[in-house]
């Protein structure tokens, strides 16, 4: 995106990081430490797959946040790329609920997670301004 589109594509990159790190500290820092969830049984998972499972609370999935925060973050920026970024993260929450790391449930959490992370950085020079210069 950097490379593409000069200003923009670094605009909407920065948003989009700045979104997928927030979104990584609510999902892993804050909501699996507060719901402890088990993956999905071992059966539902694809043999080659059992080995990468992760031990982490299934609930949220932090890839799915940080997949949608990231294409939130770009799309008012960028809308081509923000469509892109968009059905990149689909992919993404679908791969995890095929792979069996998670349930339909974590990534749809996650995405909600990613949706908000998206709508903290969009409100940050706001907030800023508003409550702390």
């Amino acid at each position: 995106m950097v490379a593409a589109s000069g200003l923009r594509g670094r605009t909407a990159a920065a948003a989009g990081v700045a979104a997928m790190a927030t979104a990584e500290v609510l999902s892993n820092c804050v909501a699996k430490r507060l719901y402890r969830r088990r993956r999905p049984p071992p059966e539902w998972v694809p043999p080659d797959d059992l080995r990468d499972r992760p031990d982490s609370s299934s609930f949220p999935s932090g890839h799915a946040a940080a997949a949608f925060g990231f294409a939130a973050a770009a799309a008012p920026v960028w809308p081509a790329a923000g469509a892109v970024c968009g059905a990149a993260a689909l992919m993404v929450a679908a791969q995890r609920v095929h792979g069996g790391a998670h349930y339909p449930s974590d990534v749809a959490a996650g995405g909600v997670i990613g949706l908000a992370g998206a709508a903290l950085v969009r409100a940050a020079p706001y907030l800023l301004r508003r409550y702390v210069l």
